[in-house]
């Protein structure tokens, strides 16, 4: 399936999630169908009738860069996007949960280790897609290393070798690592 951003100035949600779902179609005020209008420099779903505007919120995500032996932990994709590539264990954040809560439950999910979630390496965004990542470094405090069910694989790989990747993001999230920890590049 093609994505739809050749063809249309409103982003689909096999690119970016942030298209109309079927839920939005009518406005949660008034039930009048929605239409797409340009407002704010945006297409935004609005409703001809009440002049309710539909704004879409990020979403945020957590992910842990961890280290062993001067190796880090590399999870290789069994979900798109980027299925059967490679990067740092991370996932969605659910709804009231605290994000350093979420960066653990993650790496537990996907790789089977307890982490102590440590300082914040940075919030990672790119215009256009609605998804923010919040990497922490972390520390190996238990579990079992073995492929949960979203990972086909899972291992440590020295930070000159990493296996391809998954998200032009995980580059910039091992640089910045790097940079927070004295090292080179």
């Amino acid at each position: 399936m093609e994505c739809c951003r050749v063809a249309k100035p409103v982003l689909c949600q096999l690119c970016y999630g942030i298209a109309m779902t079927r839920s939005d179609k009518f406005c949660s005020g008034c039930g009048s169908r929605l239409a797409m209008q340009e407002l704010e420099g945006q297409q935004r779903p609005v409703c001809p009738r009440c002049g309710r505007v539909v704004y879409y919120d990020p979403k945020l995500a957590a992910a842990c860069v961890i280290e062993r032996a001067g190796e880090v932990l590399m999870v290789r994709r069994a979900v798109q996007t980027g299925y059967g590539l490679w990067s740092m264990p991370g996932g969605y954040v659910d709804r009231g949960e605290p994000v350093e809560t979420a960066a653990a439950r993650e790496v537990k999910e996907e790789a089977g280790l307890v982490v102590e979630i440590g300082p914040l390496i940075g919030l990672f965004s790119d215009a256009g897609n609605p998804v923010v990542v919040a990497a922490y470094a972390a520390t190996e405090t238990g579990g079992v290393l073995a492929p949960g069910p979203e990972s086909l694989d899972v291992g440590y790989f020295p930070v000159e070798g990493l296996p391809p990747l998954a998200f032009p993001r995980d580059e910039q999230i091992i640089r910045r690592w790097r940079a927070m920890r004295g090292s080179s590049g």
